[in-house]
């Protein structure tokens, strides 16, 4: 679904993403980790239009997305999420779903002076759409909490929810499982498995947890330094050696004798 094809992002004199291609294959849960500083985040507001890269190109089906508005990119069912929830804190949860679709009619000033049955209808299948968004997630408890006052994984939830508003072919979830108790993490994990599984979601997600990323990823592709350091299931990049270095600042081989000694 996602070919980027050498990508690299300047920021002065520092490049922060370096000559990056990789794939996303359509219907997959592709995991993208790395260490700190790695350039993962860049390289996502790139595909998700937030940076103009420096060079290289990025591929939606085929379709070259390079330097498109995240407004544009949304409307083709590219979408994203943040590591910092950006709910509408004074809104409820059902009103930050219910805000997500665009072009609603109750936008139009004309509609809201002549057509205000038109914009009855439509509130009504938005609420409607809204409630099978609260039920999926769990949220049924909080539905008419101000999103403010959510915890930090119930927000990462409402974030994913916001993203089921529209018809998405592929999420870019960024660190879904930060600050997030293992409860809720479980609960999150199971809405992605379930919306991959049941409604044909391709996900990539950059996520620090492995046993979060072991249990939905393959593949799994690690950066650093810019670059793609491995691709694989996430037993192989566990084992790779380059992978541990990079994480760890120490092959293999020197742990071993490190701790022979």
């Amino acid at each position: 679904m996602i070919t980027v094809e050498n990508i690299s992002k300047n920021f002065g004199g520092i490049r922060a993403v370096n000559d990056v291609s990789l794939n996303i294959e359509t219907g997959s849960i592709t995991g993208l980790i790395g260490p700190n500083g790695a350039g993962k985040t860049t390289l996502f507001n790139v595909i998700a239009g937030v940076y103009q890269p420096t060079a290289g190109s990025v591929m939606l089906d085929s379709e070259d997305i390079t330097g498109l508005a995240p407004h544009q990119l949304f409307e083709k069912g590219l979408l994203r999420t943040f590591q910092i929830a950006h709910e509408f804190s004074t809104l409820t949860v059902r009103e930050n779903l219910m805000t997500v679709p665009a072009g609603q009619s109750g936008e139009s000033l004309i509609d809201a002076w002549f057509r205000p049955g038109k914009i009855r209808a439509e509130e009504a299948l938005l609420r409607e759409r809204a409630d099978d968004v609260i039920d999926f997630l769990q949220l049924g408890q909080v539905v008419d909490e101000l999103a403010g006052n959510l915890s930090g994984g119930q927000k990462k939830l409402l974030e994913l929810g916001r993203t089921m508003m529209v018809d998405a072919k592929i999420v870019f979830l960024d660190e879904v499982g930060a600050g997030v108790n293992r409860t809720l993490l479980k609960t999150i994990g199971d809405a992605i498995e379930r919306l991959n599984r049941e409604r044909g979601y391709t996900f990539c997600m950059i996520e620090h947890d492995m046993e979060f990323i072991s249990r939905l990823c393959d593949p799994v592709i690690v950066m650093a330094e810019g670059a793609v350091l491995a691709t694989g299931s996430a037993d192989e990049v566990r084992a790779n050696e380059a992978v541990i270095e990079a994480y760890l600042g120490t092959g293999l081989k020197n742990k071993a004798a490190g701790a022979g000694a």
